[in-house]
């Protein structure tokens, strides 16, 4: 089908493009003109189009928890969000550690997916910490990343074996930062108002004295790293160094990270639970700090859903994670964009160019010509509820439930294909 999308606002931080015109799309890429009429005509007056958002950290549950999400799910919550790539994290159950696993993930997408389903394979059989996965094989099988997420690499020496091994395969190392003696049995940021809640603390120190430590082995192998879900100010300032050094190592944080503090637990909303947990004011001040002089490469939703009776249980015992996907694009431009934190196209580039750079997703992340027609249409006068009857998704584990929003996706195409239309 040849699409054509006329009179839009077009932002591509790749090109460095801010400017009106049409986006011509024939066989799902896009093409600089069409040489017979188009099939469908899209005005695009008073919106916005950007490269198709990539989310680089989320949980898609299958298989294994299909209770909680599923591919058919998961995938149209992220194009209602704009979102046209997701990578699904592989602490699945069983675990994605092995080219069958893999390949099932992918069939399942490519079958019941509405957007593109990328897997991230486990750094260590069993996501267990003690023996390498076969990267190459998964590496074959169709994985862009290898990460333990949702558990660290606590030997160091696997970490080193990790680094040094990916880096043969161009591979980034997704690090989950968390010291598990540090954090052990907390379920909020330690300080004041846990003290005040009398709810157990997870210093700041359990995610800094591993950002640490595997920047310093990205040194010393010369690996790629990626730091994931950065959440506080030692962290950003401990990458910023690294990033002055010529290590090679990127980061990404999430909305809620940006957005909330820790003062939102206070009501005991186990919706306000994740790991790691919400912080401080100053680290809010400087995550959005390092967004802006790019220390922090990317956002992501970490999207990580949970039944609501799981949820519904006292703080101590539900798990960690909220969804992300409906939100993250108006949290980014309502908190960041709005704000002046950055310009539309520094924001854009945190879920567009920067991934497709890190991840190396050739023809992604731009609306160059050539390029994979994944576009994602912004309405700034958008405005909506965010209510809980609404969301897509499966589980409905949000904190952001009944925030009014301004700006939003209000259409997602993928290879040329409309698959999401407000």
């Amino acid at each position: 089908m040849r699409l054509q999308i006329k009179n839009i606002e077009i932002v591509d931080p790749l090109q460095k493009k801010d400017s009106t015109g049409d986006i011509f799309i024939e066989n799902g890429r896009i093409v600089s003109k069409f040489l017979n009429n188009a099939d469908k005509v899209v005005d695009g007056k008073g919106k916005i189009a950007v490269p198709g958002l990539i989310d680089v950290h989320s949980h898609l549950r299958e298989p294994g928890e299909e209770g909680k999400e599923t591919i058919y799910t998961g995938t149209r919550a992220a194009a209602k969000g704009g979102i046209t790539t997701v990578f699904c994290m592989p602490n699945t159950k069983p675990v994605i550690d092995n080219a069958p696993t893999v390949e099932f993930v992918l069939l399942k997408a490519q079958k019941e997916g509405l957007v593109n389903v990328f897997p991230i394979g486990c750094a260590t059989k069993g996501s267990h910490g003690a023996e390498l996965s076969e990267v190459g094989v998964l590496k074959k099988a169709g994985i862009v990343a290898v990460s333990d997420d949702g558990l660290p690499i606590s030997n160091s020496q696997i970490m080193r074996r990790t680094l040094e091994y990916t880096k043969m395969f161009k591979l980034p190392v997704i690090s989950h930062s968390e010291d598990k003696e540090l954090s052990k049995n907390g379920v909020m940021n330690e300080g004041k108002n846990s003290m005040v809640l009398g709810l157990r603390g997870i210093p700041k120190q359990s995610e800094e004295v591993m950002v640490s430590r595997d920047i310093m082995l990205a040194e010393l192998t010369g690996g790629y790293l990626h730091v994931a879900h950065v959440s506080t100010a030692g962290s950003v300032d401990l990458v910023r160094q690294a990033k002055r050094k010529g290590i090679k190592v990127t980061a990404e944080t999430c909305p809620h990270y940006f957005t909330l503090t820790d003062d939102v637990v206070r009501v005991y909303n186990a919706n306000t639970k994740m790991n790691p947990p919400l912080r401080e004011q100053e680290d809010i001040d400087a995550i959005k700090q390092g967004l802006a002089d790019g220390t922090i490469d990317c956002i992501a939703t970490d999207h990580a859903p949970h039944m609501q009776e799981e949820k519904n249980r006292e703080f101590d015992l539900a798990p960690f994670g909220i969804i992300g996907f409906e939100t993250i694009l108006s949290l980014i431009l309502n908190e960041l964009v709005d704000t002046g934190v950055l310009s539309l196209s520094e924001a854009i580039s945190k879920m567009t160019s920067n991934p497709a750079k890190i991840f190396n997703l050739e023809g992604r992340g731009t609306l160059k010509e050539g390029s994979v027609a994944d576009i994602t249409i912004i309405d700034p006068k958008y405005s909506y509820e965010f209510k809980k009857e609404n969301i897509i998704s499966k589980s409905k584990n949000s904190p952001f439930i009944g925030r009014q929003f301004k700006g939003g996706a209000v259409m997602t195409i993928v290879a040329g294909n409309i698959v999401w239309q407000v």
